[in-house]
């Protein structure tokens, strides 16, 4: 099984920036987005289905333009979740998942913490998806959380270490993500890849994506059942339709 997750930053203009028919040639199983900005009577669905993705779910947030979260897939699922039935978390549209087989595939869209409001809002958000995520492995043991966590976990995902007073690298984060992977998760990039210095978005101000000067912010986090079944763990950062780049995880499954 072939996942991609990808914080799009508004879908409609990712298609704009050739979208689709770089999906046709990544061929993903799984699509987690992140971001999609759009309510799903906004989007031609055409598009996806064209391109494979029979069977896509979108789950917007109530503010038009805002957050969102989709999950695009060539087999269709067993059960589908939208949200967490926590309203302080779905009114913004940042949980969605989808079952197939004993694998359970989550695209999760965690808050950013750009001024004080939003910072404790973040914090609120980060004790509650723990709290329901240890639930949901009771009974979904193999699950799979893709998407923008917007919290860099080490020195080696961010550019510039120095900035532990920003949101995205503050101490609370960190360890927060931490504590998430160690209550049976494997951050799969790492994983594989212990050494590599690479990032998944860059600001779009002075030129830092040129420059390199990234944050990695996107994961895809395993439960530790599926640590034989990781076989592949990329970012994707020639990918140029957003602020972010894609990432992908190859399981076997």
């Amino acid at each position: 099984m072939k996942i991609i997750s990808y914080n799009v930053n508004g879908i409609r203009a990712a298609i704009n920036k050739g979208f689709i028919d770089w999906l046709k040639a990544a061929n993903p199983d799984v699509v987690c987005l992140q971001e999609i900005k759009a309510l799903e009577e906004q989007l031609d669905l055409d598009l996806f289905n064209e391109a494979g993705y029979n069977y896509n779910y979108w789950f917007s947030a109530q503010k038009k333009g805002y957050s969102g979260v989709a999950i695009l897939s060539k087999k269709e699922p067993d059960h589908v979740e939208f949200g967490t039935g926590i309203e302080s978390m779905d009114f913004e549209g940042r949980n969605l998942r989808a079952d197939f087989g004993d694998v359970s595939v989550m695209s999760m869209y965690l808050p950013s913490g750009t001024n004080d409001a939003r910072l404790q809002h973040k914090f609120d958000y980060m004790d509650m998806i723990h709290d329901y995520l240890h639930n949901l492995r009771a009974e979904t043991p193999n699950l799979i959380v893709c998407g923008d966590y917007n919290i860099c976990h080490e020195e080696i995902d961010i550019h510039n270490p120095k900035m532990k007073g920003v949101s995205g690298f503050l101490p609370e984060e960190r360890a927060w993500l931490g504590k998430f992977i160690d209550s049976g998760f494997i951050d799969s990039f790492r994983h594989l890849n212990p050494e590599k210095q690479e990032y998944s978005w860059w600001s779009y101000r002075a030129n830092a994506r040129a420059n390199n000067k990234g944050w990695r912010l996107d994961y895809a986090m395993v439960s530790q059942s599926l640590q034989e079944n990781i076989k592949r763990a990329v970012i994707l950062t020639e990918a140029v339709h957003s602020d972010h780049c894609p990432i992908l995880l190859e399981i076997e499954h």
